[in-house]
């Protein structure tokens, strides 16, 4: 028999080097939304915007009707400041050829 309920971490880093990290117990199968919504970090980081889709499991991108596997990490993430190639291109003229 299947456990009714999964342990899942959801991981919001507002800035370089902070990092928000929940750990739940949620009912099995549960979407990924469900788990963001239950973590708190929506009101507690006002900033996190899940419009864009951003949040993935292990790092591969999912929908927020995702169901979750026990040990799921839900990962929220936050836009892009600088596109990385243009930010590559910019490093690699400051160092010079």
């Amino acid at each position: 028999m299947r456990d009714a309920f999964i342990t899942v971490t959801v991981v919001y880093a507002p800035a370089a080097r902070q990092a928000h990290e929940v750990t739940l117990s949620l009912p099995a199968a549960s979407p990924v939304r469900a788990a963001i919504d239950a973590s708190g970090l929506l009101t507690q980081c006002p900033d996190i915007d899940l419009s864009g889709g951003a949040v993935s499991v292990w790092g591969r991108k999912v929908s927020p009707d995702q169901p979750l596997r026990a040990h799921d990490r839900v990962e929220i993430c936050r836009p892009l400041r600088v596109d990385p190639k243009l930010a590559r291109r910019e490093r690699f003229n400051k160092q010079g050829k």
